[in-house]
């Protein structure tokens, strides 16, 4: 990337919570972005039409990253619109709770179709058709240093994310692409605030010294970090943003 040719962020799932921080953010800071949705196509137009007003410029691409032939063609989708990408968010995700014995075959399934497997497919994508001096930054979690109950199935496709993301960082020499993950602590979106109580909301507000819940935008500042000229020497990393919680 250089600073007369214009660079191009893909985020998946960027419709809205943390995607769509990202999202916005990246525009403010002069980047064109391709915001990848499942099925939230309203949200993601209105998105894209509020970085346009603000003078950015964004397209949507819908395209469910659980399915490795509709993520080649969001790529295609990309490449065909602006004629490469340079920065790949791996945001897309869901997370559904319950003890590994009572945990059905659907929530195992899920977590890891869209979890793994998706940002797997994107990153794969991306190993081959990211554009020199590129960047790869995938959504881990900071419950993984937490371990705590219910949260197994979801933490363990986040563990393969952070293997995955050191492994490939190292893959991509010779390329100048650095490869990095951002771990979330309790972030106020509605995937972690749906079926919640406001006691246990509280509870993990005060985990962390800060005592306070993350905001997407301090999620989005750490993703803009890591795709910016500052974080140009940061390489198969995991940046815990949560707080000072573990």
């Amino acid at each position: 990337m250089t600073d007369t040719t214009p660079r191009v962020a893909l985020v998946t799932g960027g419709s809205r919570g943390i995607g769509a921080a990202i999202a916005q953010r990246l525009a403010r800071d002069g980047f064109t972005v391709v915001i990848n949705y499942a099925g939230k196509a309203a949200e993601a137009e209105a998105l894209a039409g509020s970085i346009e007003v603000a003078g950015g410029r964004a397209i949507t691409a819908q395209a469910d990253v659980s399915d490795p032939a509709a993520v080649a063609r969001l790529w295609g989708a990309a490449e065909a619109a602006f004629g490469g990408v340079d920065v790949l968010v791996n945001n897309a995700g869901i997370m559904r709770l319950a003890t590994i014995t009572e945990g059905d075959d659907a929530l195992i399934d899920s977590q890891l179709a869209i979890n793994l497997k998706g940002s797997l497919y994107t990153m794969r994508e991306a190993a081959r058709r990211l554009r020199e001096g590129g960047r790869i930054i995938n959504l881990s979690t900071s419950v993984l240093g937490l371990s705590l109950p219910t949260y197994g199935v979801y933490c363990a496709t986040k563990a393969a994310i952070e293997a995955l993301t050191h492994v490939l960082s190292k893959e991509m020499r010779g390329r100048a692409i650095t490869v990095n993950a951002i771990a979330p602590g309790p972030t106020a979106t509605a995937l972690f605030l749906d079926g919640k109580t406001p006691e246990q909301i509280d509870h993990l507000r005060k985990m962390n010294p800060l005592e306070r819940l993350g905001q997407p935008e301090d999620i989005a500042a750490a993703v803009a970090f890591l795709a910016g000229p500052d974080g140009a020497w940061v390489n198969g990393q995991v940046l815990r943003a949560n707080g000072g919680m573990v």
